[in-house]
Protein backbone atom coordinates (compact mmCIF):
# COMPACT_ATOMS: atom_id res chain seq x y z
CA UNK A 1 0.00 0.00 0.00
CA UNK A 2 3.13 2.25 0.61
CA UNK A 3 3.65 2.09 -3.07
CA UNK A 4 0.33 3.08 -3.81
CA UNK A 5 0.38 5.80 -1.61
CA UNK A 6 3.88 7.28 -3.39
CA UNK A 7 1.37 8.26 -6.21
CA UNK A 8 -0.45 10.98 -4.20
CA UNK A 9 0.79 14.40 -3.33
CA UNK A 10 -1.22 17.62 -1.55
CA UNK A 11 0.39 20.74 -2.91
CA UNK A 12 -2.00 23.66 -1.42
CA UNK A 13 -0.91 25.25 -5.02
CA UNK A 14 -3.15 22.54 -6.88
CA UNK A 15 -6.37 21.29 -6.60
CA UNK A 16 -7.04 23.43 -3.67
CA UNK A 17 -4.68 21.76 -1.69
CA UNK A 18 -6.64 18.14 -2.15
CA UNK A 19 -4.80 15.48 -2.23
CA UNK A 20 -4.37 14.79 -5.93
CA UNK A 21 -2.47 11.93 -8.21
CA UNK A 22 1.14 12.88 -8.60
CA UNK A 23 1.87 14.93 -11.59
CA UNK A 24 -1.78 15.69 -12.17
CA UNK A 25 -4.53 17.64 -11.29
CA UNK A 26 -7.05 15.17 -10.55
CA UNK A 27 -8.08 15.30 -7.08
CA UNK A 28 -8.79 12.00 -5.10
CA UNK A 29 -11.89 12.89 -4.36
CA UNK A 30 -13.03 13.28 -7.50
CA UNK A 31 -11.75 9.19 -8.83
CA UNK A 32 -13.86 8.29 -5.63
CA UNK A 33 -16.75 10.23 -6.85
CA UNK A 34 -16.55 8.66 -10.07
CA UNK A 35 -16.11 5.09 -8.81
CA UNK A 36 -18.98 5.98 -6.43
CA UNK A 37 -20.98 7.04 -9.59
CA UNK A 38 -20.58 3.52 -10.64
CA UNK A 39 -17.89 3.90 -13.17
CA UNK A 40 -15.43 1.22 -12.95
CA UNK A 41 -11.48 1.53 -13.43
CA UNK A 42 -11.56 1.04 -16.82
CA UNK A 43 -14.27 3.40 -17.19
CA UNK A 44 -11.98 6.06 -15.64
CA UNK A 45 -8.72 4.83 -17.48
CA UNK A 46 -10.91 4.98 -20.40
CA UNK A 47 -11.53 8.60 -19.87
CA UNK A 48 -8.33 10.02 -18.77
CA UNK A 49 -5.96 8.31 -20.60
CA UNK A 50 -2.64 9.72 -18.65
CA UNK A 51 -3.73 7.80 -15.84
CA UNK A 52 -2.97 4.34 -15.26
CA UNK A 53 -4.75 1.67 -12.94
CA UNK A 54 -2.16 2.06 -10.02
CA UNK A 55 -3.29 5.58 -10.16
CA UNK A 56 -7.11 4.89 -9.51
CA UNK A 57 -5.59 1.79 -6.45
CA UNK A 58 -3.60 4.74 -4.87
CA UNK A 59 -6.93 6.69 -4.52
CA UNK A 60 -8.68 3.50 -3.23
CA UNK A 61 -5.78 2.95 -1.11
CA UNK A 62 -5.55 6.43 0.27
CA UNK A 63 -9.40 6.75 1.18
CA UNK A 64 -9.03 3.48 2.87
CA UNK A 65 -6.06 5.23 4.86
CA UNK A 66 -7.97 8.20 5.73
CA UNK A 67 -10.53 6.20 7.39
CA UNK A 68 -8.43 4.54 9.69
CA UNK A 69 -7.67 7.68 11.32
CA UNK A 70 -10.60 9.32 11.84
CA UNK A 71 -14.44 8.20 12.81
CA UNK A 72 -16.93 8.94 10.62
CA UNK A 73 -20.44 10.36 11.54
CA UNK A 74 -22.99 8.57 9.64
CA UNK A 75 -26.86 9.03 10.37
CA UNK A 76 -28.88 6.12 11.77
CA UNK A 77 -31.80 4.73 9.18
Amino acid sequence: MENLLSRITINPEVGHGKPTIKNTRYTVESMLEYLAGGDTIEDILSEFKDLQREDILACIAYATASMKLKDIEIPAA
